[in-house]
């Protein structure tokens, strides 16, 4: 059953961008389902968002509109329609955002019970009226069903969720409005899908059916007023503070955490932005004839294929149209992406500052220090506003310490993803490939081409020791020379090699009883692997012949290849036997996780 047949739904234009790519099936079952949803209601199930996950109430008035526009340009272009609803990040609102979705045209938005003075009865929507006199439907969820399916006990309980919709029924409900994450169905909670596939599909012995926002508006227009709290979210029960101070709202963090690193983390960004935004403004002036209407045109074309990007970026560009011209302008209007989803909201969610989330929001900051061509003085200002944010791990530092360490790429991310490019068409050809990059060569030269903007690195590339111990040595025009090796190159292209070595290692390495277990499905390739590696390593105390060390080297390697750490018997078994050999033995006490001591220790 596509459960989106028959409920509202959004998703962020970031996840379709990915699922478009690298789920297309189910991509293509949630366009489906919109249709479908239209064929039976007459209006779509599929509601709009801003094209960043960011706060708007915390954003500037400009930021708003091009994350409204970017939305609903991308609903258009994915869905052939109109959007007629929006569904705002974290529900967070202020009367400035209520502004600016009502003046394009989006009709309804959802918000949970604490953000209105006073909710409208029967669920039945309540109507907002901005201050330059256009209006919006708010529709006020069901907290305390909400509530219960996102935790429980609901989501776990087909019947029970039944029930309590029928008491709604019951107690004058016109509409009852759930509103949770897409998530919590199978994934926060396992099972929970089909909990909700089960009351999507029994609604009606409680004398229900379900509906979409839509619909139900079309045939309910708002009658009474409501007033807003502003601004206000529904994770929040401070207003917008979660996003920007340590207002007590967070995750479950270690006794004595605090989130006090939030402010200085979105004063630092904010900074940022404002200086790209300068840069933005100073050059676009030169290419564009407005810069900042060609950024919102850029929706419509910012998840498109590389061919329609560069085409809407020739359409804008009013300077002499130079082939270098055409590659800045397109540079720069990535800058504003990146400089826009630098705010994404999950970086200032959870609990500490050293979090996947904050790393990424930091790995855009990176990009767009690099876009700018004024990298230097950029990075400078945002490590020294940084300096303010600790991580409340004190092994893992202060904000320049994670940004120089987990953010900031070691290597030129031309240069990354060229090694990657050129040692899967080596290796693995046929392989995994990179949205929006490709790789020319010419004999011993490689182009690294960004293919929405056109802007080429040429390198100098040798691929070395195809095999195992492979690297890529690129060289710059410049002379600047980086030596990569598999952890250095992208996930995707790691992931495909990855799986050539692993074939490599198994066929050379495994004995015939091992591969034969794998193949009769006797045994995981992990279990196999984990067996294997002990009974080399114990095989040494009576064989420390070359060979065997090598062998033990190699199933290491097929564990990294596997993302497998080095199991503990392994290390327990390396460690009974007598250490009276040499270098060759100090490299495979260093492969199995052992710290060598240094002269003088």
């Amino acid at each position: 059953m596509n459960t989106l047949e028959r409920m509202s739904f959004n998703f962020g234009s970031t996840l379709l961008e990915w699922m478009e790519r690298q789920a297309p099936a189910t991509y293509g079952a949630i366009l489906e389902a919109d249709r479908l949803s239209r064929k039976h209601l007459g209006h779509g199930n599929a509601i709009a968002m801003p094209y960043h996950h960011v706060i708007l109430p915390l954003s500037t008035l400009r930021d708003k509109i091009t994350e409204v526009r970017w939305g609903i340009a991308d609903f258009r272009r994915r869905f052939g329609r109109e959007p007629v609803g929006m569904w705002l990040p974290e529900t967070a609102v202020d009367h400035e955002t209520l502004e600016v979705v009502a003046a394009h045209g989006i009709r309804f938005t959802i918000v949970a019970p604490q953000q209105v003075v006073r909710a409208p009865r029967g669920g039945l929507p309540g109507i907002h009226r901005t201050a330059s006199g256009d209006s919006i439907a708010l529709f006020v969820y069901d907290g305390p069903m909400s509530h219960d399916v996102a935790f429980g006990p609901l989501v776990r309980d087909a019947g029970a969720w039944l029930t309590r919709i029928a008491l709604a029924e019951a107690d004058g409900a016109r509409l009852i409005s759930v509103a949770t994450d897409g998530e919590t169905y199978g994934h926060h909670h396992k099972f929970g899908e089909m909990a909700l596939a089960q009351v999507l599909t029994a609604a009606e012995s409680v004398n229900a059916r379900p509906e979409n926002f839509a619909s139900f508006l079309a045939r309910h227009p708002p009658t009474e007023e409501v007033e807003l709290v502003s601004p206000s979210a529904w994770s929040c029960v401070h207003g917008v503070g979660r996003w920007m101070s340590d207002c007590g709202c967070r995750m479950a963090a270690e006794p004595g955490w605090n989130q006090q690193w939030r402010a200085p983390l979105r004063k630092s960004v904010t900074w940022l932005a404002e200086q790209l935004h300068d840069i933005f403004d100073r050059e676009g002036r030169t290419l564009f004839p407005d810069p900042w209407r060609t950024r919102d045109a850029y929706g419509a074309v910012v998840a498109a294929e590389s061919g329609a990007v560069r085409a809407f970026v020739a359409g804008q560009v009013s300077a002499p149209a130079t082939p270098e011209a055409l590659v800045r302008a397109g540079e720069l209007l990535e800058l504003e992406r990146d400089a826009l989803r630098m705010f994404t909201s999950c970086a200032w969610f959870f609990d500490d500052l050293a979090g996947i989330e904050t790393i990424q929001v930091l790995r855009y900051a990176a990009r767009a220090i690099e876009l700018s061509g004024s990298a230097a003085g950029l990075e400078q200002g945002l490590l020294a506003r940084l300096a303010d944010a600790h991580s409340n791990d004190t092994r893992l530092g202060t904000g320049p310490d994670i940004y120089l360490r987990s953010a900031k790429p070691p290597v030129a991310p031309a240069a990354r993803i060229g090694a990657g490019l050129l040692a899967v068409r080596r290796m693995a050809p046929g392989r995994a490939l990179l949205a929006y990059w490709a790789l020319e060569e010419s004999g011993d030269q490689v182009s690294v081409i960004h293919t929405p903007t056109g802007r080429a690195r040429t390198y100098t590339a040798r691929l070395d020791d195809p095999g195992l111990s492979f690297s890529v040595t690129l060289t710059g025009r410049d002379g600047t020379v980086a030596v990569l090796t598999l952890r250095d190159i992208p996930e995707s292209q790691r992931d495909a090699l990855a799986a050539v070595f692993r074939g490599m290692l198994i066929d050379e390495w495994l004995e015939t009883n091992d591969r034969a277990r794998i193949a009769h499905a006797e045994a995981t390739p992990r279990q196999v692997a984990r067996d294997a590696l002990v009974r080399a390593i114990e095989t040494l105390a009576t064989d420390a012949t070359s060979r065997a060390v090598e062998r033990v080297l190699h199933l290491v390697a097929l564990h990294d290849s596997m993302d497998l750490h080095v199991p503990f018997d392994a290390q327990t078994a390396f460690a009974r036997l007598e250490r009276r050999h040499g270098s060759e033995w100090d490299a495979l006490a260093g492969a199995l996780g052992f710290r060598l001591k240094r002269p003088g220790e």
